[in-house]
């Protein structure tokens, strides 16, 4: 079964905020807030450019917001994943 670019961007995006979301509680604190991008390539190879952010939330405060954006800026589309950490 073949999957849409829409798809594919959406699944990178999440399978990046997976890894993002990986660190301990202490490396996210030591990093936050901070972003980086850099380029990679989707499962179809196309070249696409991934965002990562790290944001002290507002609500509720001392949580951390990771979001993950993956883009195909030649095809206008991308796709954006979110999760909201809390301290344990």
């Amino acid at each position: 079964m073949a999957v849409s670019p829409s798809d594919e961007l959406t699944a990178m995006a999440e399978e990046e905020l997976n890894a993002a979301c990986a660190l301990t509680w202490p490396e996210l604190k030591r990093i936050t807030p901070w972003g980086d991008s850099f380029e990679g390539f989707a499962p179809s190879g196309r070249t696409v450019e991934v965002a990562r952010r790290y944001l002290w939330a507002h609500d509720p405060a001392g949580a951390i917001v990771v979001e993950v954006e993956v883009r195909d800026a030649a095809a206008r589309e991308g796709a954006e994943a979110r999760a909201l950490l809390h301290a344990p």
